[in-house]
């Protein structure tokens, strides 16, 4: 079975001959013309492939596409706020090493002990948030540059030295 991964969202509509406007978190400004189809979030957890017919990025956080079948700037609008997917194989071959949602699948260690699988990756404006499953709960940890020990991107570890009585403070819960 396919593995998607969420790459960011349609922000709006450009232009008038039905331009899409998309944020993404690939770290890099990126054209995206290696990709065949696109998946479009329209309801949860129902993705429709998308075509695309021209890419341009803009820069490290937006490119512009043009998808077949959107025409006209009433048909971009209809697909803004929408969640826009890859498959995996794409993701990897497009994704900056240094952009945090490069730490998806990594196996995150904490002071060399395994924490647990990065499972999300969630950027908010001052922090980003790995999510991971831990002790069969879900946990959220801060990737601070203070805390970042060793990435090693072939092996797939991120090793952090997370605050005293984070995990603890999870284990309670």
């Amino acid at each position: 079975m396919e593995t998607y991964i969420n790459i960011g969202k349609i922000v709006a509509a450009h232009g008038l001959n039905g331009e899409l406007l998309v944020r993404h978190h690939l770290g890099k400004k990126e054209s995206f013309s290696k990709i065949k189809t696109y998946f479009i979030e329209e309801q949860k957890d129902t993705f429709l492939p998308w075509f695309p017919i021209a890419e341009k990025g803009k820069n490290d956080e937006e490119s512009l596409i043009l998808l077949e079948g959107v025409q006209d700037r009433a048909h971009a609008l209809m697909l803004v706020k929408k969640q826009v997917w890859i498959k995996e194989k794409d993701f990897n071959e497009l994704v900056s090493a240094t952009a945090p949602i490069s730490f998806l699948g990594f196996t995150l260690y904490n002071e060399h002990k395994i924490v647990g699988e990065v499972i999300e990756v969630i950027e908010q404006p001052h922090q980003v948030l790995c999510k991971i499953m831990y002790d069969q709960k879900e946990m959220l940890i801060p990737v601070h540059p203070d805390f970042i020990e060793k990435i090693d991107k072939k092996k797939k570890h991120l090793v952090v030295s997370l605050p005293e009585g984070l995990l603890e403070l999870y284990q309670n819960l």
